[in-house]
């Protein structure tokens, strides 16, 4: 069998589960690479409905809706639908049909090795020990391959799962000839930024700040952060170091001088936390204001959204039936 077909210009997959509005950790890790990824590679951007469906079935009310809210957060933060393929992974039916047939060829013991498969099971139980959250990984790696992305954008947490995908694709090709090529990560640093109150950040807690919040609610939330706990009065010497708002001005790329004044100021009681919250707060919506305005304008024109949709899952298709049709060749089907 010949090898692969491949792109002209290397492929890049990726996609987020429709699951509520997206917040900070996206804006500053996740998004800003998918937006520099479309200068060096084509780039395919999918709404992964069907894995939101492996631990939210119960729970779909709203589901299509987030979707579309999501889609305007990627095109205001960057995403450009022209340059790249953005369309419902539901509504390209190859990708369900690939992971059908690679789990014909799928050990359960590989799967039952992955760590975040343990950890769910263990927090969420019975609830999320389906066979579809079991089969995760194989619908990923169907999502990947059937456009032969050879890059997956992934932080170092996510490695594990990408090593699975390349595992599964090494014995398709071993049993039915050279297909697909092996993806391979593009290792994306992604901010260390924590919740709100100093937790991990995450929708479940309430201590996320979304791209679409309005300007009070932003301000409010600030307000409401957690600080150096040794600071309880104004004139009590604090230790930036500690404290979370001070992180936020740094991966919000304050100037180096203003750093060092807010730090100094903490450390010798000169600036009291209200100051310097007033100040994280104005910085926070210079950044979010414009992407709000941008993503209002999407939602304000009805059917906007749904056009970019259907124009990527037209140009999805296209590829993947092709893809699709060489895996029936290879397979004899």
């Amino acid at each position: 069998m010949p090898s692969p077909k491949l792109p002209l210009r290397e492929r890049v997959f990726s996609g987020m589960r429709p699951t509520g509005r997206l917040h900070l950790g996206h804006l500053l890790g996740a998004l800003p690479n998918w937006v520099k990824l479309q200068d060096e590679y084509d780039c395919v951007y999918c709404v992964a409905d069907l894995h939101a469906l492996t631990t939210r079935y119960d729970s779909v009310a709203g589901m299509k809706r987030d979707g579309i809210e999501m889609v305007a957060d990627w095109i205001a933060a960057g995403i450009d639908p022209e340059r790249s393929i953005v369309f419902r992974q539901s509504e390209v039916k190859a990708h369900s049909e690939l992971a059908l047939l690679l789990g014909m060829l799928v050990p359960v013991s590989w799967l039952t090795r992955v760590p975040s498969y343990k950890e769910m099971v263990g927090e969420l139980g019975e609830r999320v020990a389906t066979f579809g959250f079991l089969g995760y990984p194989v619908l990923q790696t169907a999502d990947i391959i059937l456009y032969k992305a050879s890059r997956v954008p992934v932080g170092e947490d996510q490695l594990s799962h990408l090593e699975l995908a390349r595992e599964i694709v090494r014995r398709f090709n071993g049993v039915y000839g050279d297909v697909f090529p092996e993806p391979k990560a593009i290792l994306t640093e992604t901010p260390r930024l924590v919740g709100l109150d100093g937790r991990k950040m995450s929708k479940s807690y309430g201590n996320t700040i979304d791209i679409a919040e309005d300007p009070e609610s932003v301000s409010k939330k600030v307000m409401a952060m957690f600080t150096d706990p040794a600071r309880q009065r104004l004139k009590d010497p604090g230790h930036p170091e500690r404290c979370n708002v001070f992180s936020y001005h740094q991966f919000f790329e304050a100037p180096p001088a203003e750093l060092d004044e807010i730090d100094r100021g903490c450390r010798e009681a000169t600036i009291g936390c209200t100051a310097c919250k007033d100040r994280l707060a104005a910085r926070i919506l210079a950044v979010l204001d414009p992407i709000r305005e941008k993503r209002e304008a999407l939602l304000a024109d009805p059917g906007r959204i749904e056009a970019i949709l259907e124009d990527g899952r037209r140009r999805a298709v296209a590829i993947a039936t092709d893809v699709f049709a060489e895996v029936c060749e290879a397979i004899g089907l």
